[in-house]
């Protein structure tokens, strides 16, 4: 129970401090979206979910880091295990790479990390609704065309069972209809943190594995067909090796 204590501390703790910037940067998003982001996102993964880790007494193992592409925006595709997925996910994404994660449009009622999420020009997706969700992906190519990185977990929801549930072909339209190279990545052991024990939080070794890049550029309608599938693959292998 200490370590919920002390990530709820550690919560208050932030969020204390960095009000008066998160206010800034929510004016200077309505003039230069793009320096309100390159602010931003130190101050939230650097700092934030940096702070939050620590207090749950986790230990994160960054793998195949050198695999993302430095000079290009690209499509994070990962499973998805529990809630500590993005802050070790985006605390490992490097800086330099602007990054959007799509998030269940829940989330965008949730005080202050909403405020955030829209710093970061971070994209709410309905999944009940289709027509919703396609505007969520034509957001999201709209960002990868102006150079934003996306994360999306193409599973939809946390797999509470063994292995990668099976990954949904909407999500790779972003990279189909903008040619980025998709990042294949592996989260393990976040559902060990805090949803295998609530309302505990216990300290795991996590892992984090970025996977070679899929080139998506020049591919016919029909080689592309076979990406979600070769890209579920990927992440699958990375799973099982890292578990």
């Amino acid at each position: 129970m200490i370590h919920l204590i002390l990530v709820a501390l550690a919560f208050i703790f932030y969020f204390a401090t960095v009000l008066p910037f998160m206010l800034i940067l929510l004016v200077v998003k309505l003039f230069n979206p793009r320096l309100a982001a390159r602010i931003g996102q130190p101050i939230v993964c650097g700092y934030g979910f940096q702070l939050i880790m620590l207090a749950t007494g986790c230990r994160c193992t960054v793998k195949g880091k050198e695999n993302i592409p430095k000079n290009t925006a690209v499509l994070f595709v990962s499973n998805h295990r529990g809630m500590f997925d993005v802050p070790v996910a985006y605390k490992t994404v490097p800086v330099t790479h602007l990054t959007a994660f799509v998030s269940k449009k829940e989330v965008k009622k949730v005080p202050f990390l909403n405020w955030w999420m829209m710093i970061l020009n971070c994209i709410f997706m309905d999944r009940s609704n289709p027509k919703e969700g396609l505007k969520s992906i034509k957001e999201a190519i709209d960002h990868v065309q102006k150079g934003w990185s996306i994360f999306i977990m193409p599973a939809g929801t946390r797999n509470s069972g063994e292995g990668v549930a099976e990954f949904k072909g909407g999500s790779f339209k972003i990279a189909e209809r903008t040619g980025c190279p998709i990042v294949p990545v592996a989260i393990c052991h976040t559902d060990d943190v805090f949803e295998k024990h609530i309302p505990k939080v216990v300290p795991q070794r996590i892992t984090i594995e970025f996977g070679e890049p899929i080139i998506t550029e020049g591919l016919s309608r029909d080689e592309f067909r076979k990406i979600p599938e070769l890209a579920h693959q990927k992440v699958s292998e990375m799973y099982y090796r890292n578990n």
